[in-house]
Order: structure tokens, then C-alpha cells, then sequence
């Protein structure tokens, strides 16, 4: 405060209307002890006698502005003196009273109110002021002096009794402001839970319960945020605070679920399963026939799913209640009558497995069984016998497939009690009637009812003693057929799936049945196929597949794992030529074992120890035999040395690697490198080479053991953050040199990623920050262009390689260089030879990557780093297309729509006005990349955005019919798309083209695809249907 000027001079120029800020002022000078709150008070004394009501509004509003800023200073004294003059004050001139209620809401906030003084103003508040005749804001204040009053003097509150509770009905009764509504439900579930309602019971419920359901829709660009969803939900924890309230609440909830209002029914259901929570029989017991009839009718109506699925939630909460009951007292008639109920309404439309009513039954039977241990014995007990005997009573396969799902859905029931040791499974006086079921299932001709069948074996096999070890050898046998005779891919999917659920419980029947058929059928040579066989080829898929779905133990991995190992050593000595899919596929089976290993020590421990090695040595040995041979031989090298069998190797290191078992990671890591470094090939099962393997001396080093970098960096750049890696600078720096010397695409690329992996983890610092000085150099130096060098564009493609990949590293993780070296990637977008990568470039710098830079390998990728880049470079690219030439604009257009193509839709919109004008030219662009990505970015924003596109309609119009008729299927397929989309727009801005489109969509309507003729169609009726009545 100003030392010249006083508080009464402050006081005065205030209540003069000539400063408004003073409040501030003289809060800051009461917390600094320059003056107090009493001094304010004594400078406003004319003020406040003054005879004119808003002159003493005035001084009454300065004060509690003062009160609202400063409360948490003043003294005890203080508080009570001013206290004592507010509930005076309510007794003054309406116009006064906003403010009063501002300087009681700072009072009650304060931590030195003396006793008694909340419930002297409760008591005046009530008294004096009739609150619904205030205005939103006021009504506010006085719902927060309840509520502070409530937080720090609850127990003077509750001396007021059942007045509190009237007082406080008074002041809500009629209420309508949702946020008002929202803190006095509050205030309603607060007073329930801890004060005494006295006779107000009913009265609180009436003036609450007038409110449901809840019928608010929020106005558009809401500030306050209050949805509909939080003012139910508050209603709700009101309605069901008490069962107290259940005489008046369960019939309003009868009501409204006989209404025609779906938002009522399923509000009325989800605030009947929240009352089952803290209700018992004593309270739902009258009700119950009334809620059973409303549930079923709304299940059998079924008038939309939601109200289905409330409808079954809230039946099995009311079981689940009564189920409590029955614990609670000596009358379990209760339950047993709601449930003969349920069963005499539902069991006999289970004899009707065509009908439509089956399905609702069976789930209203399910959501019975589904409420406890009991519900479900009596349930299953009563039906299982009833579903046997239609299942053998009818012979068509559809009624079976019926009757089997119900059954099955039954039998997953059975298995989430806990049972106590003296509870049975309700399941085991069926279970052989079960078997007999399910295995003749399997057997049937119907391909439906074969996999039903596959897929409740696969439930039966994962309950413990439901199968005896007869019938688990016999369900093996099953699945060995299904798997290896079966021509149907669907009942061998699911065959799969079914083993491997069982095989994790039962390991013995498939170590000692399954495995064995599976080695034998890949040890069969594929012969001439008959009608109605599966080739050879399809039996070795199928029997990899399934070796790698039934390791799920660490038994039976021991035994699959060298299997799949073997069998991809055979495919290397083959020669039909369909080696290498076979090899991949084997890969692939092998990852998924990996994954299966992840959480399980044991198996872990084998696959790093036995299986990296082994893979590792298989690749290594058949490199070396390939570069004795000659790389330029015509023998073939065999499938080791393909690059698509290298990525599926180094997918199965990756998974192995990025496991959490740092301490194995860290125990074999260092043998991989010390393999790469110094050709160490002591820990490979396969260590009697021909020659040495040297993968970092080029060009001594030929390209079968050079690309074999793509596995490094699958074991190095996979490992969790705490692994440090061996030798890590001495391996950048080989890493390096391959970089720029190799002349093997493969080799080159594995050794950037490679590279930008392990940069990409390292520790911040000047170490760091030295490594990078030195590839920027290198960079710099091997991007420059000479025009006589003829050789050049190999060298500078290699360098653009690692630039790019390097460049992600660092943009992911948010470092320094980042900028720098996206600069650089920005200028080589006018390059004319590097121009159009560059371009296509910047899709990878903002995609997920599959093998490297990702979550998966434990990379350092900062939140939203996405939105970071696009928000630093995307001006720069904007800039350089406007700044560009002719030649070299397409370049600028194709990166920019690839960053625009990874954003979230809600950040794009709000960068669409701007950036609209460069979409739509980019439109134009030949290239089919730089189109399909555009439409990409167009087609959300058709959607949601009408408004600002119906100012281009014209310009969206023409160039979307135009890529109709484009070369590229995709293209045209999404230029269709957004011609579905622009339906969105505002009817008046469409009907004009309407003709035009029309007709110009006939012509894609006799597309030789498939996909793009279905587009069309559903784009062409819905122009058809525009300006139609009811559009």
C-alpha cells in the first residue's frame, strides 16, 4: 500500500466509484499487518449507516472483498466482531445482501471462527434470507457457507439437528443451476451420511429426487465444463446414500423404467444397482416381482443394447444383494423364490433353440448365475440337465451351435466362485455328459458347430478336474486332427487357441501326444496332393503355428523350441524355393514362444541361454559358408542369408532382449558384442567356422556377414534403459564406418538403426554430446555435392540414411540436435537427387517403427513428441513451399502432409485454417503418396469441421471428383471417402454440386475393384438422399 495514502482516503475513493481496486490494496495491507480488518471497518462507519441502501451496499461490498482476500490473516477477535455485524446485516435492504453472504462465505472459511458462531449464522441465514429469489452467484455463496460450515463445524452443526436438515431443504427447494445443483448434492449426501435427519426423511428425498432423471444437455463452448454424465452421477450418490430412502426411491424407480424414455430406463437400472450395494432384502423384498417384470420385459424387448446390459447388471446386483442377505438371517426363501421366478420365466424358451427369445434367456439366466456361488448352483443345476437333453434332441447343427454357446457361456461361470473346500463344482455331475457332448461337436460336418465345439473344450480344460486324464488324451487327439486334417482355417484357429489354453494346465498330454505328431508331420517331405488333402506345405505351417501355441510351459518349451530350431537348420539345406516363407513363418513362431517366456523365469533363462545362441550361430555359420562361396555365385546362398529370414531372426533376438531380466540380458549381451568386435564365437553351438567372422572390417567383409548388423542391433537396441552395453563407443564407432563405406543397402540401413538406437538410450552429457559432433561432421562432409563425381549418389544415399534415422533418435527424445538436424533434412528437400527421400523421410522421423525406436525396445520417447515437431516445423515447411521452386514444391507438400497425417485429429483442427489452402493445393500433386496422405488429413475434417470447409466447396468439388478416376485403387478409395464425408456439410452449400457428383460417380461404379465400387455406391445414394425430407 502507498505509504501517502490512508485507509479512510483508500475507503473513500472507493465508495466514490472512482477506484475499484482498491480492495486489493487494503487485503494486502491487512495481511502485512499495516492495518487491520476492524481499522477497514471503522473507516467505512458513515458508510455503513448511511440511509441510502446501495451507498451502504457499497461499503459492505468493499469490506467483504477485503474479507475474501485476507481471511486466513485475521484474528479470532476480529472474526467474531464482524461475524456478529453480517448476521445483523441480513436483516437490512435486499440490494445488501449479496454482499453480506461474500463476507460470511471469507468468514467461514476461516480457521479462528469462535464456537458457536456458524450455527448463530446458519440459523440467521435460514431465518432471513429466502435463497431461491437470489441470483445464481448468491445462491452459491450461500451453498458454500453451508458446505465450509460443514468441513470444519460439524460437530456445532449437529447440535442443530433435524433444524439443519429443514433449514437446508429450504434453501435447495426449487433450485435449477447445474452448478449450483452439483455442490448441493453434495451438501444432500454429506448430510445423509453424517446428521440426523429427524422426520425430514421424505422431505429430503422429494426435494432432491425431482431431479431424476437428469435431462441436461451442457451449451455449446460451455465454460464451467458440467456435464450430464457428473450431475448424474452426483444425483445418484444422493438418491442411494441411505436405505432409508428405499420406500420412496425403488417404486420412482419402477415408474420411470415403465416410461417411454430410454435415458430414463437406463438411468433408473444403473440407480438400481448402486442401491443393491448398501440395500438388503428388508428393503428391496415388496419390490422385487415389480423389478423382475420390468428387467425381463426390457431384456426380451430389447430395445437397445445399453438398456440390455443395464437391465442384466441390475438383475445380477439384486441377486448378489439377496444373496448377502441370506447370510445375514435364517430366510433363504427369498432367494430361492426370486430365482424360481427367473427360471419358470426363462427355462422353457431354452427348448426352443430357433426362437428369438432363446439368447434373452440365456442371458437373464446367466446374469442369475453370475451373483454368487448359490445363485449359480441352483441355476446350473436346474438347467444344464434341460440343455443336455435339447442338445441330443436336436439334430440340426444350428440348434446345437445354440445350445452348445449357452452351455458354454455356463461353464465360464462355474469357474469365477471360490468355492470353499466343502463346495462342489456344480459341473461335476455333468462333466461326463459334457465330454461325450463336446467331442461329438468336434466331430460333426458343421464347421460352425466344430469350432464351438473347439472353443468350449478349450473352457472345459481350464477348470481343474472336469476332464479326467482319459479325456484330456482324447482331447489332444481331437485337436491334432483339427489341427493337422482339417481343411476349414477357422476350426484350425481355433483349435490352435483351444491348446493353447490347455496345454498351460495339462503339459504332460501335449509333451507326450501333440508334440511328437507335430515334429513328425515337418519330418514328412510335402508329396503330391490328393482331392480333398491339405498340401505339404499348409500341414508344416499349421504344425509350426501349433508348436509355438503350446508352449505355454516350461516343459513343453524345452521340448517345442529345439523342434523349431531343427526344422529352420533343414529349411537352410533345402531347395524347392518355398524354403524362405516357411523360414520366416518358423520366426515368427519362435517370437511368439519368446513372448510366452516373458513373465516366466525359467523358460527365459532357457531361451537366452540355448535358443539366441543357436539362432546367432545358424546365421554366422551360414554367412561364412556364403562368402567362401562368393557373393557373386550363382549357387544360392540359402535362405540365411535372405533378408527377409535376417528381420524375422532379429525379431525373435528383439522380443528376447527386451525383457525385464536385466540380469540375463546382461550376462549374454556382452558375449553378442564381443562376437561382432572380435569375431568371439566361443558360446555358439555351431563354432567350427570355415573362416573368421568380421563383420566391421569392409571392404574386406563380404555382405552375407556384414548385413548380419540387422541382429546386432536387434539384441543391443532392445535392451532395457539400466543394461549398459559393452564396448558402446568402440561399437558407434565401427558402427559408423559401415555406415558410410558399406555398399549393401541392408548393411547400411541395419547399421543406422543400429546406430540411432544406441544413441537414442545414451546418457545425457558431453560424452554424448562428443559422439555427436563427430557424425555431424560426417554428415556434413558426405551430404556434399560434387556434379562430376559419378559415384557420389551411392556415398551421399548412405549418409541420408543415417541422417534420417538419427534424426528420430534425437527428435524422440527430445534432444538439443534435434532442430539441427532436421534442418539439414529441410534442405535436402530441394536436392535433386536426395529431394524426393528427403520428402518421404519424414514419415518415418513421426511413424511408430517396428524393429527399433519403440516402446517395445524401452526407447527414450518423450510425450507428445509428436506434436512438438509439428509444432517447430512445420512454419519452416510452410515457409519453404511458398519460397521453393516449381520443380521442388511437390517435395515440401509430401513431408508436410506426412507430419499432418500423424497428428491427433484435435490438433489438427485447430491448425486448420491456416494449413487448408496448402491441403487442397496438395490435392494436385502427381505424387500418389502426397494425395492419399491429404485425403487422410480431409477426411476427419470433413467430419467434424463443416463449417470452415463449406468456404472451399467449390475448390473440394472438383479435385475430389477429379482422383476418383485416379491410377492408384487407395486414391481412389479415399477420394470416395471424402465425398461421403463432404455430406456433413450444410445442405445449402452441397445442393449445388449435387447433379454434378452424381453423375460423375456413375463412372466408379463400374470399377474393376471391388472396394472402390462399394465406396461408390455408398457415397453415390447418400447424394441421392441429399435435400430429401427428414435429411
Amino acid at each position: 500500500m502507498a505509504a501517502d495514502m490512508s485507509v479512510v482516503g483508500l475507503v473513500e475513493e472507493f465508495v466514490g466509484g472512482q477506484q475499484d481496486g482498491v480492495a486489493k490494496d487494503l487485503a494486502t495491507g491487512v495481511i502485512n499487518g499495516k492495518c487491520t480488518a476492524l481499522e477497514v471497518v471503522e473507516a467505512l462507519g458513515t458508510c455503513l449507516t448511511n440511509s441510502e441502501p446501495r451507498t451502504r451496499g457499497r461499503g459492505v461490498q468493499l469490506l467483504s472483498q477485503v474479507l475474501l482476500l485476507s481471511y486466513s490473516s485475521l484474528k479470532q477477535k476480529e472474526v467474531e466482531v464482524l461475524a456478529i455485524f453480517y448476521i445483523d446485516r441480513l436483516k437490512d435492504h435486499h440490494l445488501i445482501t449479496p454482499y453480506v453472504l461474500q463476507g460470511l462465505k471469507a468468514l467461514s472459511m476461516s480457521s479462528v471462527l469462535p464456537d458457536g458462531l456458524a450455527v448463530a449464522v446458519l440459523k440467521a441465514l435460514f431465518q432471513e434470507v429466502h435463497v431461491q429469489s437470489l441470483l445464481q452467484s448468491d445462491r452459491h455463496s450461500v451453498y458454500s457457507i453451508i458446505a465450509n460450515f460443514m468441513d470444519s463445524r460439524d460437530q456445532e452443526l449437529k447440535g442443530l439437528a433435524a433444524d439443519f436438515t429443514f433449514g437446508f431443504i429450504q434453501a435447495m427447494d426449487g433450485e435449477k443451476d447445474p452448478r449450483n445443483l452439483l455442490m448441493a448434492f453434495q451438501i444432500s449426501r454429506d448430510l445423509i451420511n453424517n446428521y440426523e435427519l429427524g422426520t425430514f426423511v421424505e422431505e429430503l428425498f422429494e426435494v432432491t429426487s425431482c431431479y431424476f432423471p437428469i435431462d441436461f444437455t451442457p451449451p455449446p463452448n460451455d465454460p464451467h465444463g458440467i456435464s450430464q454424465e457428473e450431475l448424474v452421477l452426483s444425483l445418484r450418490s444422493v438418491l442411494t446414500a441411505t436405505p432409508r430412502f428405499a420406500e420412496f426411491l425403488l417404486p420412482l424407480l419402477i415408474e420411470k423404467l415403465d416410461s417411454d424414455v430410454q435415458s430414463a430406463k437406463v438411468d433408473s437400472l444403473q440407480t438400481l444397482t448402486a442401491c443393491c450395494k448398501d440395500y438388503r432384502k428388508k428393503e428391496l423384498k415388496e419390490f422385487l416381482p415389480a423389478f423382475w417384470h420390468s428387467i425381463r420385459r426390457e431384456v426380451f424387448q430389447t430395445a437397445s443394447e445399453k438398456i440390455e446390459s443395464e437391465g442384466l447388471a441390475a438383475l445380477q446386483a439384486l441377486l448378489t444383494c439377496l444373496s448377502k442377505s441370506v447370510i445375514d438371517s435364517d430366510a433363504e426363501d427369498d432367494l430361492d423364490t426370486f430365482l424360481n421366478n427367473v427360471l419358470q420365466d426363462c427355462k422353457h424358451h431354452l427348448c426352443e433353440p430357433d426362437m428369438k427369445l432363446v439368447w434373452p434367456s440365456a442371458k437373464l439366466l446367466q446374469a442369475a448365475a453370475s451373483a454368487s456361488y448359490r445363485a449359480c448352483y441352483k441355476i446350473t443345476s436346474c438347467i444344464f440337465p434341460l440343455l443336455l437333453e435339447q442338445f441330443n434332441k436336436h439334430k440340426q447343427s444350428s440348434q446345437r451351435w445354440t445350445i452348445l454357446g449357452i452351455l458354454k457361456v455356463f461353464i465360464k461361470l462355474t469357474h469365477k466362485w471360490d468355492r470353499d473346500e466343502e463346495d462342489e463344482n456344480p459341473l461335476y455331475a455333468f462333466k461326463d455328459q459334457l465330454c461325450i457332448l463336446v467331442f461329438s461337436a468336434l466331430t460333426d460336418s458343421s464347421v460352425q458347430l466344430q469350432t464351438e465345439g473347439t472353443s468350449t473344450l478349450a473352457v472345459l480344460g481350464s477348470q481343474q478336474g472336469l476332464l479326467s486324464p482319459s479325456d484330456i488324451e482324447l482331447s489332444v487327439d481331437h485337436l491334432n486332427r483339427l489341427i493337422l486334417r482339417e481343411d476349414d482355417p477357422q476350426v484350425c484357429a481355433a483349435a490352435l487357441e483351444a491348446s493353447t489354453t490347455i496345454s498351460a494346465i495339462h503339459p504332460s498330454a501335449f509333451i507326450g501326444k501333440m508334440v511328437p505328431a507335430l515334429t513328425q508331420e515337418l519330418n514328412t517331405e510335402p508329396m503330391d496332393v490328393k482331392d480333398g488333402e491339405l498340401s505339404g506345405n499348409t500341414l508344416h505351417q499349421r504344425s509350426i503355428q501349433a508348436l509355438a501355441a503350446i508352449s505355454t510351459h516350461p516343459s513343453i518349451v524345452r521340448r517345442t523350441v529345439p523342434v523349431l530350431l531343427q526344422h529352420l537348420t533343414d529349411l537352410q539345406k533345402g531347395s524347392t524355393g518355398a524354403e524362405s516363407e516357411v523360414a520366416v513363418l518358423s520366426c515368427r513362431s519362435l517370437q511368439r514362444v519368446a513372448e510366452h517366456c516373458q513373465d516366466a523365469g525359467e523358460s527365459s533363462q532357457y531361451f537366452h541361454q540355448m535358443v539366441v545362441p543357436c539362432l546367432l550361430g545358424l546365421a554366422v555359420q551360414a554367412a561364412v559358408q556364403a562368402s567362401a562361396v562368393g557373393c557373386d555365385s550363382e549357387t544360392s546362398l540359402g535362405i540365411l542369408c535372405e533378408e527377409q529370414v535376417i528381420a524375422a531372426l532379429g525379431s525373435v533376438i528383439s522380443t528376447a532382449y527386451s525383457h525385464r531380466h536385466t540380469e540375463l540380458a546382461s550376462r549374454t549381451i556382452s558375449q553378442v558384442v564381443a562376437l561382432y568386435l572380435d569375431g568371439d564365437i566361443s558360446f555358439l553351438p555351431e563354432n567350427n567356422l570355415s573362416r573368421k567372422f568380421q563383420p566391421f572390417q569392409p571392404p574386406d567383409s563380404p555382405w552375407p556377414q556384414t548385413q548380419l548388423i540387422a541382429l546386432l542391433q536387434a539384441a543391443v537396441c532392445s535392451l532395457p534403459k539400466n543394461v549398459v552395453v559393452p564396448q558402446q563407443e568402440r561399437l558407434l564407432g565401427h558402427l559408423m564406418e559401415l555406415c558410410c563405406t558399406s555398399n549393401h543397402r541392408f548393411t547400411y540401413t541395419s547399421a543406422a538403426k543400429c546406430l540411432a538406437g544406441l544413441i537414442n538410450k545414451y546418457p545425457a552429457g558431453e560424452q554424448l554430446d562428443s559422439i555427436l559432433q563427430d557424425v555431424l561432421k560426417k554428415i556434413d562432409s558426405g551430404l556434399q555435392r560434387n556434379a562430376g563425381d559419378c559415384s557420389q549418389s551411392a556415398s551421399r544415399t548412405r549418409i541420408f540414411t543415417l541422417l534420417l534415422w538419427l534424426t528420430k533418435s534425437l527428435v524422440l527424445r527430445y534432444h538439443a540436435q534435434a532442430a539441427t538436424l532436421t534442418d539439414k533434412l529441410m534442405e535436402l528437400l530441394t536436392d535433386p537427387d536426395l529431394g524426393t527421400e528427403a520428402a518421404g523421410g519424414f514419415s518415418l522421423l513421426v511413424s511408430d517403427s517396428t524393429d527399433v525406436l519403440n516402446k517395445a525396445t524401452h526407447a527414450d520417447i518423450r510425450i507428445m513428441y509428436r506434436q512438438r515437431f509439428f509444432t517447430e516445423n512445420v512454419p519452416k515447411l510452410v515457409q519453404g513451399f511458398h519460397s521453393a521452386g516449381k520443380d521442388h514444391k511437390s517435395n515440401y507438400l509430401k513431408a508436410l502432409s506426412h507430419v499432418l497425417n500423424s497428428l491427433p485429429k484435435q490438433v489438427l483442427m485447430t491448425e486448420l485454417p491456416s494449413l487448408l489452402t496448402l491441403l487442397l493445393e496438395a490435392l494436385s500433386c502427381t505424387d500418389q503418396v502426397v494425395q492419399l496422405c491429404t485425403l487422410g488429413c480431409l477426411h476427419p475434417l470433413l467430419l467434424d469441421a463443416p463449417q470452415i470447409m463449406s468456404m472451399h466447396i467449390d475448390t473440394l468439388v472438383s479435385k475430389l471428383l477429379s482422383l476418383t478416376t485416379s491410377p492408384a485403387m487407395k486414391v481412389r478409395i479415399a477420394s470416395l471417402q471424402c465425398l461421403h464425408a463432404l455430406i456433413k456439410l450444410p445442405s445449402h452449400v452441397l445442393l449445388p454440386h449435387k447433379a454434378r457428383v452424381i453423375q460423375a460417380l456413375a463412372k466408379p461404379l463400374d470399377d474393376r475393384k471391388r472396394l472402390v465400387r462399394r465406396e461408390a455406391v455408398s457415397a453415390r445414394g447418400e447424394w441421392f438422399l441429399l435435400g430429401s425430407p427428414g435429411r
